[in-house]
């Protein structure tokens, strides 16, 4: 089976090998060492000297996790939304009892900075910035550095803070954390990281745990100022996923390995494949060429074909893809390329997709 969809990414052997190795006590020294392990190669692939924390939760637990613990019921938010996720962190924001402005970019374009910063100039007092980095209902890049650039520019008494979502892009794309600006930066395991579901990742920035001091929105399991006090003597508040911790120590010395350079190198040439190679077959990119992504390609469905029936297709031949989302439903197909993913792996979509769409 090839697994070509947007996560969960497919493991690489050495990372099956430790999900089904012995569990430990997550109490022990023998946890102590993985996760400060796995904090110091996280650290090292944001590029920060913040402080790392681990959820055994969802991606979307983990953007939950950074909205209540930084804002109290009435703040105002900028959003900056280009497609479904976007909207959904927005959507969390907005439950919370934030006032939130949302700045739109129209799906399969990147957020625009000059929106941004006019939005910023509109709202003087927002508190957060909400921020995409990696689009995977659009196969969108957002440009993170110049967004970045753009909200430092407006900080005023330690605000706005910003909050990246890289949940599709960590260990895939170049992101500096530190060098950006970036007071919070969320993802999770099962993407480029190559390790099962079951965890999220979080930088916290010491301006954005001033400001946790003084939120008032309600939390318990997600309290970022629990965990913090606990990963400074090597535990975790709640039982964490083990195993998939265990699978990331792998993911992440295979990454050291080959080096972060060449991991980023590596992205961009199948994502290259991947998008030349369904133009040569005929099929159009959803997304704009200038902010394609390097870990999904989204491809409008050809005129007269049925999104679902093409899903289908490559499935009897072992291509799994992901279909669109929202209002795209149907007329999209996504293709995941992060992680554990080569050449041959894209080669073998576009020979399925070539037979599906004759």
């Amino acid at each position: 089976m090839n697994l070509r969809v947007p996560g969960p990414t497919p493991l690489p052997p050495e990372v099956r090998q430790a999900v089904s190795g012995a569990m430990i006590n997550h109490r022990g020294p023998e946890f102590r060492e993985l996760l400060g392990a796995v904090t110091a190669g996280v650290r090292e692939v944001l590029q920060t000297s913040n402080d790392v924390l681990f959820l055994t939760t969802s991606g979307t637990g983990g953007l939950e996790a950074a909205i209540v613990n930084l804002l109290s019921p009435g703040d105002r938010v900028l959003a900056v939304t280009v497609g479904a996720f976007g909207d959904r962190f927005a959507e969390i924001a907005r439950a919370f009892g934030a006032e939130v402005t949302v700045v739109e970019a129209p799906w399969g374009r990147a957020a625009d900075p000059l929106a941004v910063e006019e939005a910023l100039e509109r709202v003087p007092d927002a508190r957060l910035v909400l921020v995409t980095h990696n689009e995977t209902s659009t196969g969108v890049a957002n440009d993170l550095a110049t967004l970045g650039e753009v909200v430092r520019a407006h900080r005023r008494g330690g605000y706005p803070l910003l909050l990246v979502d890289a949940i599709s892009s960590a260990g895939a794309m170049p992101l500096f954390a530190d060098d950006w600006g970036c007071d919070v930066v969320i993802s999770a395991s099962h993407k480029a990281w190559m390790a099962p579901p079951g965890l999220a990742m979080l930088s916290v920035s010491e301006r954005a745990w001033a400001v946790a001091e003084r939120a008032t929105c309600p939390r318990f399991y997600f309290d970022l100022r629990r965990a913090r006090h606990l990963a400074a003597r090597g535990e975790t508040p709640w039982t964490p996923a083990v195993h998939a911790l265990q699978g990331l120590r792998a993911a992440l010395a295979r990454m050291r390995a080959e080096g972060l350079d060449a991991v980023y190198a590596r992205h961009r040439r199948v994502a290259h494949r991947m998008r030349e190679g369904a133009r040569t077959l005929g099929l159009e990119l959803f997304a704009d060429p200038a902010h394609a992504s390097n870990t999904v390609t989204a491809l409008y469905v050809p005129e007269g074909k049925d999104g679902e029936a093409l899903v289908a297709a490559l499935r009897a031949q072992g291509v799994i893809v992901a279909g669109g989302m929202g209002p795209f439903r149907g007329r999209v197909l996504r293709v995941g390329h992060m992680g554990y993913v080569d050449m041959a792996d894209i080669d073998g979509v576009l020979r399925a997709l070539a037979t599906a769409v004759a």
